[in-house]
């Protein structure tokens, strides 16, 4: 019976990064023109759907393939920087939207849960440009800071806000449709 269950799990997993592969290839655009190296893609919004449905482990398996995914192809002139970005941002989001829903599945409990990984994930990222893109950029710090971070910050927030709407509504569509398959 447990491998049985491993390999829904997989499939389950495979097929929903599958559809955060498909949609990172077929939209993608920069919303701030001033920073055209972040682009927006919906491809996080099948990885929330499968966090609030299976599971945070689920989550950040799915969000770790779909980074490497995407860092070796449709962002692959990031290279490394850009798979490590990628897994540090959708990675903070599904860890806490993900254990905030296990712990609070009450009626507000899913939009709960989307706002907190929103909030976290664009705290994280906050942290991230000040660490990580110092190195691969070659810019200092506060440069980055006063450069950059407004617009990083407006950028996550966009992001998460427009994937966490959808996700929720894709959520409450399918819900109880994929309850058997849990």
């Amino acid at each position: 019976m447990q491998k049985n269950s491993n390999i829904l799990k997989l499939a389950r997993g495979g097929m929903f990064a599958a559809i955060s592969i498909i949609l990172m290839f077929v939209i993608r655009f920069a919303p701030i023109a001033q920073v055209p190296f972040l682009e927006y893609t919906p491809a996080g919004i099948p990885i929330f759907v499968a966090t609030l449905m299976f599971g945070t482990i689920e989550g950040l398996m799915i969000a770790l393939v779909v980074s490497i995914v995407q860092g070796l192809t449709v962002s692959a002139s990031s290279g490394v920087y850009g798979i490590i970005m990628q897994i540090l941002s959708l990675g903070s989001f599904v860890l806490a939207a993900g254990l905030l829903y296990r712990i609070k599945r009450i009626k507000f409990g899913a939009p709960t849960a989307l706002a907190a990984g929103t909030a976290f994930s664009a705290i994280v990222m906050i942290g991230a440009n000040l660490v990580v893109t110092p190195i691969f950029m070659g810019m200092p710090a506060p440069v980055i800071w006063t450069t950059f971070m407004p617009f990083i910050v407006a950028f996550n927030l966009f992001s998460g806000i427009v994937n966490s709407i959808v996700a929720f509504m894709i959520f409450k569509l399918f819900k109880n449709k994929i309850k058997g398959i849990n």
